[in-house]
Order: structure tokens, then sequence, then C-alpha cells
């Protein structure tokens, strides 16, 4: 499986809504993304959903400041 096969499945969560976030980041930016998003956004993915919600619904942000980027893209998506 490829490295991008591993992270779509990775985004499947139990939420439909957290897989559509997470997986419209991994299908608009990861291509574009540079090494340490890419690590970053993999790293998002260990989080647990309930945490992953909340920053994503803007309920808080996470304190590992990799993920903000990542966090502030997906909310921001409907902006662009």
């Amino acid at each position: 499986m490829s490295e991008i096969g591993r992270l779509r499945w990775r985004c499947r969560r139990g939420m439909r809504e957290l897989d559509q976030l997470l997986g419209w980041w991994l299908d608009a930016r990861y291509a574009q993304a540079g090494d340490a998003a890419r690590a970053a956004f993999s790293a998002l993915l260990e989080q647990p959903d309930p945490e992953l919600w909340r920053w994503l619904q803007g309920h808080g942000a996470p304190d590992d400041a990799r993920f903000r980027g990542i966090i502030d893209e997906i909310r921001s998506r409907d902006r662009v």
C-alpha cells in the first residue's frame, strides 16, 4: 500500500464529518506540503477523535504547534 493509501486509511475515523475534513487536507494539500507538514499530518492522525473534532470546530487549539497550521487550513477551506 502506498503512503497516500495508508494515510487515507488513517483518515477514516468514527465520524463522517471528521473523515471528510481530514481527507480534504490529504487530497488538497498533502502533495504540495513539505516534509515537516507531511510529518505533522501523520502525527495529527494519531490524536484522539474528540480532540481533533474540538480543534476543527474551533473549540480550542492543539498544544503542539506542528498541528496548528494544518488545523487552520482545514478550518479555512471554505474561505479559499
